[in-house]
C-alpha cells in the first residue's frame, strides 16, 4: 500500500485570530436602524441649511439665485447619474464644452470695461473660454461617432439646426422690438438646452441629439448675452475677434486630438476655463470704481471665482503632465506636505477675509491678487501628490471645481444661466468622482491627500502569496481560443498605452464570425479618465453591446471558457476580496480567476499602481504571455485570421 499523505501543519495563531475575527464580524446582527438615522441626519443638515441661506441672505436677488442654484443642483445629480459608463467620456468633453460659458463673463467685462488691463483679462476669458466651447464640442462629436455600427440607420441631427436658427432670428427680432424680458427668456431656454445635452447621453441612441442640444443651448446663451450688453459697433466686434480666434484654435485643437490623448486633452480645456474664471473675477474687481461699496454677495462671488478658477487652473495643467508624459507620474513626496497644505489654505482663507471686509482698492486688489497665487501654489502641490493613476478621479474633482467657479460667476453678475450651467456642471463632476471613489473603495480625501488604501483596508500584515506564475505563448493561447466558446476579455490601461485595440479588434471580428461569443468587460477606473476605455474600443469598430460594466458581467466568469486580461491589474486583484488588510480591500474588482482559463497579458510581472502582489497571477488556470500588448495582439490576431480565413 502507498503511504498516506503527510497530515496538514496546524493553523497559525494568525490564522485562528483572523478566522475567529471573521466569524465575530459574521455574528454581528445588521443594525436596520441606521440608515434610517443617517437619513433624519441629512434631513435636519438640508433643513437647517436652507433656512439658515433664508436668514443670511442679503435681498431678493441673491434668494433667487440661490433658488436657481439649489435645483439646478438636483436636477444636474439626476442627469449625470443617468448617463451610462460607457459615455462618461463624451459627458466630460460635453460638460468641459458648456464650461466655455465662463465666456460670457469675458463678454460682460470687455462691454463695461473702464481700463486696458480690464478689458485685456476681458478679452482673455473669451478667447480662453471659446477654445473650450468649440474645441470640446468638436471632441464630444467625434467621441459619439466612434460609437456608430455599421448598420445603424442614417441621421439626420443638422435638422436641428433649421429651429435652432429660428429660435434665434425670433429672439433677435423681439429684443430689438423692445420686449423687456424676452432676454430672460432666452437664457431660461438656453439653460434647459444645456440641461437636456447632459441628459440626452443616458443612452447610445440619443447621445448625439444630447450633443446637438448642448451646442444650441451655448449658441443661445452667447446670442442672449449679447442682446444684454448694449454695447457699442466697435466693441462687439471687438468681442466677436476675440471669439474667432478663440473657436479658430479650439477647432484645431479639437480636430488633432487622437482618442488615447483625450484624458489630458480634457485636463488642458479645465485649465483654460479655470483660468478664464480668474481672469473675468479679477477684472471685474479691477473695474469697480469704488470696492467699498460692493455688497458681500459680489465681494464673495469675486473672490470665490478668483481662488477656484486658480486651483482649477494649476491643478489641470499638473494633471496634463502627468497624463500627457511631460511630468513624472508618481506622487511628489515633499516633507511636511499636509503643513504645506494647511499653511497655503489658510494664507488663501486669510486674505479671502480681507477681501470680504470691503477694504480700499490697494489693499483689495494686492489681497485679491494674493489668493488667486496662493490657491494656485495649493492646486499645484495638491494634483503633484497624486499619482497618475488616480487622474481619474483628479480630472473629475478638477471639472467639478470649473462648474463651481462659473456659478460663482452667475452670482458675481447677477446671471441665473451661469449659475445654471455651473450647478449642472458641478454636480457632474461631483457625481463623477463618487462614481470612481466608489469603484475603488476609496475615499475621496484620501486620493487627493495622495493616500493608499481603501475604506475597508485593516491595519494588520497584507498576506503574503507564495507560488511560482506558469509562462505560456501565443501558439498556445491561439489553440485555447480556438476550443474555446465563451471569451471574455478585460482592457486595461496598458492596452490604451500599447494603442492594441486595432489587432485586438480584428481578432474579436473573426473568433465572433466563426460562431464564438466574445464580449468585453470594463471596469469604471480603467484607463486614465472615465470611460476611455469604452471610447478607444469603439474608436476600433467594438460594437459597444459588446461591452460591459462590472456589475453586468462579473458573474458570467463562472461560465467563461477564457479570459484574456490585457494591460490590467488591479482591477483585476483577487486579493480585494481574499485579504482584508491588503491595500485595495473591498475595492468591486472583475472576478476573472472564476473562468475556466485565464491569460494575462503584461509588460512584465510587476505590481499595479497600488503596489499590490496579484494572487491571481499565481493561480492554476492562469498563465502569463508576457511582452508588449500590441505585439502579442498582432501576433494572435495573425495567428487567428489564418486559421480561418482558409
Amino acid at each position: 500500500l502507498a503511504p498516506l499523505p503527510p497530515a496538514p501543519p496546524p493553523p497559525t495563531q494568525e490564522e485562528l485570530d483572523k478566522k475567529a475575527e471573521a466569524e465575530r464580524i459574521a455574528n454581528i446582527p445588521p443594525d436596520y436602524k441606521a440608515p434610517y438615522v443617517s437619513g433624519a441626519k441629512n434631513a435636519m443638515y438640508l433643513g437647517g441649511a436652507c433656512i439658515g441661506m433664508g436668514m443670511a441672505a442679503p435681498d431678493v436677488a441673491f434668494s433667487s439665485m440661490f433658488t436657481t442654484f439649489a435645483l439646478s443642483n438636483i436636477i444636474g445629480i439626476q442627469c449625470v447619474l443617468g448617463v451610462t459608463h460607457a459615455l462618461h467620456s463624451p459627458l466630460m468633453a460635453v460638460t468641459n464644452a458648456i464650461s466655455g460659458t465662463t465666456a460670457l463673463g469675458g463678454m460682460h467685462l470687455m462691454a463695461h470695461s473702464t481700463s486696458g488691463f480690464a478689458n485685456f483679462l476681458g478679452a482673455s476669458a473669451t478667447a480662453l473660454s471659446t477654445v473650450n466651447i468649440v474645441g470640446g464640442f468638436i471632441v464630444s462629436g467625434k467621441m459619439l461617432d466612434m460609437f456608430k455600427r455599421p448598420d445603424d440607420p442614417p441621421e439626420y441631427y443638422h435638422y436641428y439646426g433649421a429651429p435652432a436658427a429660428a429660435t434665434a432670428a425670433l429672439y433677435g427680432g423681439a429684443h430689438m422690438a423692445g420686449f423687456p424680458q424676452v432676454d430672460a427668456a432666452a437664457g431660461t431656454l438656453a439653460g434647459l438646452l444645456c440641461i437636456g445635452g447632459i441628459g440626452g447621453l443616458s443612452s447610445q441612441e440619443t447621445a448625439r441629439l444630447g450633443n446637438v442640444s448642448g451646442q444650441a443651448g451655448v449658441a443661445l446663451a452667447v446670442a442672449s448675452t449679447f442682446g444684454t450688453l448694449h454695447c457699442s459697433p466697435g466693441t462687439a466686434m471687438s468681442i466677436a475677434t476675440m471669439m474667432g480666434v478663440g473657436g479658430a484654435a479650439g477647432y484645431v485643437i479639437g480636430n488633432k486630438v487622437e482618442p488615447t490623448s483625450l484624458p489630458q486633452t480634457v485636463a488642458a480645456f479645465h485649465s483654460l476655463v479655470g483660468l478664464a474664471a480668474s481672469g473675468a473675477a479679477i477684472g471685474d474687481y479691477w473695474n469697480t470704481p469704488d470696492p467699498t461699496t460692493l455688497d458681500s454677495v459680489h465681494l464673495a462671488s469675486i473672490y470665490l471665482a478668483t481662488v477656484i478658477g486658480s486651483v482649477t487652473t494649476t491643478g489641470s495643467l499638473v494633471a496634463f503632465g502627468k497624463l500627457d508624459g511631460r511630468l513624472d507620474s508618481a506622487p511628489m513626496q515633499l516633507e511636511m506636505k499636509d503643513q504645506i497644505n494647511i499653511g497655503l489654505g489658510a494664507a488663501t482663507l486669510g486674505a479671502g477675509a480681507v477681501v470680504m471686509g470691503a477694504p480700499g482698492f490697494g489693499l483689495g486688489m494686492t489681497m485679491l491678487g494674493g489668493s488667486f497665487l496662493t490657491s494656485g501654489a495649493l492646486g499645484w502641490h495638491t494634483a503633484a501628490s497624486i499619482g497618475g493613476a488616480d487622474m481619474p478621479v483628479v480630472i473629475t474633482v478638477l471639472n467639478s471645481y470649473s462648474g463651481w467657479a462659473l456659478c460663482a460667476e452667475g452670482f458675481m453678475l447677477q446671471q441665473p444661466l451661469l449659475t445654471t450651467v455651473g450647478a449642472l456642471i458641478g454636480c457632474s463632476g461631483a457625481a463623477l468622482t463618487k462614481i470612481m471613489c466608489d469603484a475603488m473603495n476609496r475615499d475621496i480625501l484620501s486620493v487627493i491627500s495622495g493616500g493608499f488604501g481603501t475604506k475597508a483596508t485593516g491595519k494588520g500584515e497584507a498576506m503574503v502569496f507564495e507560488g511560482e506564475a506558469t509562462m505560456t505563448s501565443v501558439d498556445d493561447v491561439v489553440g485555447q481560443l480556438k476550443e474555446a466558446q465563451k471569451v471574455i476579455i478585460v482592457p486595461g490601461y496598458g492596452l490604451a498605452v500599447a494603442k492594441a485595440q486595432y489587432p485586438l479588434q480584428e481578432m474579436v471580428d473573426v473568433l465572433t464570425k466563426a460562431g464564438k461569443e466574445v464580449r468585453f468587460a470594463i471596469h469604471p477606473v480603467a484607463g486614465r479618465m472615465p470611460g476611455q476605455l469604452n471610447v478607444l474600443l469603439a474608436e476600433a469598430g467594438v460594437p459597444y453591446d459588446l461591452v460591459e460594466e462590472l456589475e453586468e458581467i462579473n458573474d458570467d466568469f463562472d461560465d467563461t471558457d477564457l479570459t484574456l486580461v490585457i494591460g490590467a491589474n488591479d482591477t483585476v486583484n483577487s486579493a480585494a476580496e481574499d485579504d482584508p488588510n491588503s491595500e485595495i480591500a473591498g475595492m468591486p474588482v472583475l472576478r476573472v480567476w472564476n473562468s475556466k482559463q485565464v491569460i494575462v497579458m503584461k509588460r512584465s510581472m510587476a505590481a499595479g499602481y497600488a503596489g499590490v502582489d496579484n494572487p491571481v497571477f499565481l493561480k492554476d488556470n492562469t498563465d502569463m504571455l508576457l511582452g508588449d500588448a500590441k505585439d502579442t495582439c498582432d501576433k494572435l490576431a495573425t495567428e487567428i485570421k489564418g486559421f480561418y480565413n482558409k
